[in-house]
């Protein structure tokens, strides 16, 4: 088996890239003076991101995991994570042995 020198080289560059722009949010955040509107934007980044991770799987896997889904987020603005975590758990287990 050969390695292609472009091929090694893109891999490499991208690599590189990737990894600058990760870094870039570490050095860059502290830097950054934000108000109203836009700290409202960079507030609601991390919830977003995990809906957007969870939802595709909640919605798509069956109606056990759905309704477990809308389950936990509603306790969820009442008990702290781990008290939500395991309702969202106990409520797929229940769920799927009733769906069979």
């Amino acid at each position: 088996m050969s390695i292609d020198p472009t091929t090694l080289a893109a891999i490499l560059a991208m690599a590189a890239v990737t990894y600058l722009t990760r870094i870039a949010g570490i050095f860059l955040v502290g830097r950054l003076a934000l108000s109203g509107r836009a700290k409202a934007a960079f507030d609601a980044i991390p919830p977003a991101v995990l809906v957007s991770v969870i939802a595709p799987t909640a919605l798509a896997t069956g109606w056990p995991e759905t309704l477990a889904a809308f389950a936990a987020a509603a306790v969820a603005t009442r008990l702290p994570l781990l008290a939500t975590m395991a309702v969202g758990v106990a409520s797929v287990v229940l769920l799927r042995m009733l769906a069979g």
